[in-house]
């Protein structure tokens, strides 16, 4: 599987800051160490375009963004200091998630080694998201006709608000967010579909709405692609998630989701989303459990496996080819 990445990924941040910048170049390296994927599967990006982030966001707050002229109370909404740094990881983060549908629409399946930054709105940032890395994908694919619509399933233990938000009125995106009902957001954006989840709910209950909800929303979104925000704050013991999950909850669950989508044929995207484990490498070392199990799913006869349920998805029933790879 190819992924994207960037070394610009990780930042500096002030001293005990609590997102864990460090996660992404540790992502990497378990990868690279447990044999997940080969040095030549990683795929350098660029800074997204503006012309591509205007697809989502709007020119005043770009151009606050870019200037550096956000206000204290925006900065804080954001939480992350504003600096070039940041500016310039998150534009790449947004083009690693591009980067990497394009691989998915070619391959099957790809990853960001970064993204899900669902908080982001179209005119401002929110709980340490810049940009909406989903949402600019969406719109710069369709905008190619590559596309015509996606499903982002967003398992993160915080709504996906900004998405939610940015396709309210778009049908180009079907979104479906799995969440923690009293956590934050406090005030939630509606969904295409949300299933609220409550405080120290474990993986037993957990897994049955998954599974209820999951065949209905693919088969609700008919989409060309889907963006998968394997989101680890589900984990007991995260710092912000109050759920209940295990590590073999969590890989249940992406189990799940990986063998409904693989055996409809539809290309997936993996990105990072949220997770605060007691420190970086551990977070990053939940964050591979998504790797491990596409490891898994997609092993060489699934890639085959993929081709033919690809071939049934386009030919079945006289359809047409819903996405130029």
């Amino acid at each position: 599987m190819r992924v994207c990445y960037c070394s610009d990924y990780c930042i500096d941040l002030p001293e005990k800051h609590p997102f864990p910048m460090g996660k992404f170049p540790a992502l990497k390296q378990i990868l690279l160490r447990e044999g997940l994927i080969e040095p030549g599967d990683v795929v350098g990006v660029e800074e997204a375009s503006w012309q591509d982030l205007r697809r989502v966001h709007t020119d005043v707050y770009l151009e606050k963004l870019r200037c550096g002229s956000l206000t204290r109370r925006e900065e804080r909404r954001m939480g992350l200091p504003w600096s070039q740094a940041l500016v310039r990881r998150s534009r790449l983060a947004v083009q690693g998630t591009l980067t990497a549908a394009r691989l998915a629409l070619a391959d099957g399946i790809a990853a960001n080694l970064a993204g899900g930054t669902h908080h982001a709105f179209p005119d401002h940032a929110e709980g340490f998201c810049v940009l909406n890395d989903m949402a600019v994908s969406i719109r710069a694919l369709a905008a190619a006709g590559k596309i015509r619509r996606a499903l982002v399933i967003d398992l993160d233990v915080h709504q996906g608000n900004g998405t939610a938000a940015a396709f309210a009125r778009d049908d180009t995106a079907y979104t479906f967010s799995m969440h923690g009902a009293k956590n934050y957001p406090f005030v939630k954006e509606c969904s295409s579909r949300d299933v609220e989840l409550a405080d120290g709910m474990g993986e037993v209950e957990y897994m049955q709405l998954l599974l209820e909800h999951l065949p209905q929303v693919l088969d609700e979104a008919s989409a060309d692609i889907v963006f998968y925000l394997a989101g680890v704050d589900v984990v007991a013991g995260d710092r912000y998630g109050r759920l209940g999950l295990s590590r073999a909850g969590l890989r249940s669950r992406d189990v799940a989701v990986l063998e409904a989508v693989k055996v409809r044929g539809i290309p997936l995207v993996l990105l990072m989303s949220g997770g605060y484990a007691p420190t970086a490498e551990q977070t990053a070392d939940l964050h591979a459990e998504v790797h491990r199990a596409a490891h898994a799913v997609y092993a060489p006869l699934g890639a085959l496996f993929f081709a033919h349920a690809k071939a049934d998805r386009i030919d079945g029933g006289g359809g047409e080819e819903t996405n130029a790879s």
